[in-house]
């Protein structure tokens, strides 16, 4: 949706990302445009600087749409931070498959990637590439270089929030890096820049430095409101630890229900969102106006134009016999569909299958390549919720829900379950005012006998199908790899096969490992 909070901005942000940020690849590395002296000379480059962070999540270089892309080595679409994100955590699983066979496609979809497959190497220079800047903005801000400028007053205290988000925002993307990768550099903004290779730190380190950091900027974020959407907030602090807590038991062998309790009930009882009575909405091009989204990545049509994102999510879903002035673009991308298991997901007289494109389309998925087998599934828009088309076709307004209210009501409904603390009856509740909005009535409420971690894991595949969340969820519940859960195309053939449990975790880039002596591969690779 049209935001004027972070626009697209041509500056730099000061970005070096040498030895010191764990971007040591001279193919793949983001690369610095102005130099410090230069951006801070104006009050409101601290302002822009940050934006430049959130809009790293968003855009793909300095030109918007193609140019002048932030990595180097893959197509600057392709190599979008979101549209790659979205793409390892959907694409392996029982959810999501593309018909295109560019070089490192085909392997996302059936668990067969290596450590020089094109997507795990973008993602993991992605990850830092925001890292570095995050590390940039905080030296650049430090008391002592504030001293330095002579700011003072209103400017000052602003700058102590934008920090905040600053250490928000990377702790976001850490928690993507040792969610996918595992064992990964720790480099902070204390860390000299262009010195030596980074060490490598342990993912339970990781996850405790994540963890000190959201609960240090907790009280420090903005308010959610209106004037704040799209950013961080505390209550997304709060989302966000959940989400870390929630994975724990991955990430450190020791499950933390409780203190992910903790923070789910932070958010659901900060009494700032609600459930969206329309669903669509918030997918549509206005679903800033939700209630229910807790922090989204900004899409808009004229301001943060990139070939990722949503603009992908529109553009590729769309093909076969589909009008694509119904999803509001000019033509189609025929890429995404679903696998056979998550249309079989949804039973008769659930809404949320309602915009599902049979038409021409077959159920099963005999051919990856071909865009009429599986079932097409265009959940995005680049339409309002009332039809309406806000600014251009080319590039899509609708935002990115990365975190919104029913999936903290569907953790809390797992944490029950876990024994994290919460009562079974408002899990119950939780899960059927879920469940009520899709059927438009009570007539797809469950029982208390029904609700158990199997149908929570089947609830979050049908509520939050295609929002970055399936891959992560499977690996918590021990079904991602493995023979566990078979599903079409995973391990490689149409009927599916068992994987082996390394590929939980994606490999290093292996150009990493050539620039970097100090890091280890992840085992199996």
């Amino acid at each position: 949706m049209n935001s004027t909070q972070w626009k697209q901005l041509a500056v730099g942000a000061a970005l070096l990302c040498l030895a010191a940020a764990g971007c040591t690849d001279t193919t793949v590395q983001p690369k610095s445009t102005v130099s410090a002296a230069t951006e801070f000379s104006d009050p409101r480059s601290y302002e822009e600087f940050l934006a430049k962070i959130y809009a790293g999540l968003a855009l793909s270089g300095q030109m918007g749409g193609y140019g002048d892309p932030d990595i180097q080595g893959i197509d600057e679409g392709y190599g979008q931070y979101l549209r790659l994100y979205w793409e390892m955590e959907e694409l392996p699983t029982d959810e999501a498959v593309i018909a295109w066979g560019d070089r490192g496609l085909l392997e996302m979809n059936t668990q067969l990637w290596s450590s020089v497959s094109s997507m795990v190497v973008a993602m993991y220079y992605r990850i830092y590439f925001q890292v570095s800047l995050a590390n940039e903005f905080l030296r650049q801000t430090t008391e002592a270089v504030l001293d330095s400028r002579g700011v003072t007053g209103t400017l000052r205290t602003q700058i102590h929030q934008y920090r905040a988000e600053a250490r928000f925002l990377r702790a976001l993307s850490y928690w993507h890096g040792i969610d996918l990768f595992g064992s990964i550099p720790l480099v902070t903004e204390n860390d000299p820049v262009g010195t030596t290779p980074p060490k490598q730190v342990a993912r339970d380190s990781i996850y405790r430095y994540i963890v000190s950091e959201l609960r240090a900027v907790q009280g420090q974020l903005p308010q959610p409101g209106p004037s704040t959407y799209g950013r961080a907030t505390g209550p997304a602090a709060s989302m966000l630890l959940a989400e870390v807590y929630l994975n724990a038991g991955i990430y450190t062998g020791t499950p933390q229900w409780s203190q992910a309790m903790s923070a789910v009930q932070d958010v659901i009882n900060s009494g700032a969102y609600s459930l969206d009575p329309n669903w669509q909405r918030m997918f549509d091009a206005d679903n800033n106006t939700s209630p229910e989204i807790i922090f989204p990545i900004i899409q808009d049509g004229v301001t943060t134009q990139a070939y990722g994102g949503t603009t992908f999510l529109v553009y590729a879903s769309c093909g076969g016999t589909m009008d694509p002035a119904a999803s509001g673009v000019a033509f189609c991308w025929a890429g995404l569909r679903l696998k056979p298991e998550a249309y079989d997901n949804y039973a008769a007289g659930d809404s949320r299958a309602s915009y599902f494109w049979t038409d021409g389309q077959t159920v099963e998925v005999t051919d990856i390549l071909n865009f009429s087998n599986g079932i097409a599934a265009p959940k995005f828009r680049n339409l309002t919720s009332t039809g309406a088309l806000l600014s251009n076709t080319g590039f899509v307004d609708t935002d990115f829900p990365l975190f919104r209210l029913s999936d903290a009501y569907l953790m809390y409904a797992e944490l029950v379950l876990r024994g994290g603390g919460g009562t079974r009856a408002q899990a119950l509740a939780y899960v059927n005012a879920i469940r009520e909005r899709a059927y438009g009535d009570a007539s797809g409420d469950i029982t208390d006998s029904q609700l158990t971690l199997d149908l929570v894991l089947a609830e979050r595949g049908r509520e939050l199908l295609w929002e970055a969340h399936r891959r992560t969820d499977l690996v918590r519940y021990g079904l991602f790899t493995g023979g566990g859960y078979i599903w079409s195309w995973k391990g490689g053939t149409q009927v599916g096969t068992a994987t082996q449990s390394f590929r939980d975790l994606y490999p290093l880039p292996a150009s990493e490992l050539v620039a970097n002596p100090n890091l280890k591969q992840n085992p199996g690779y």
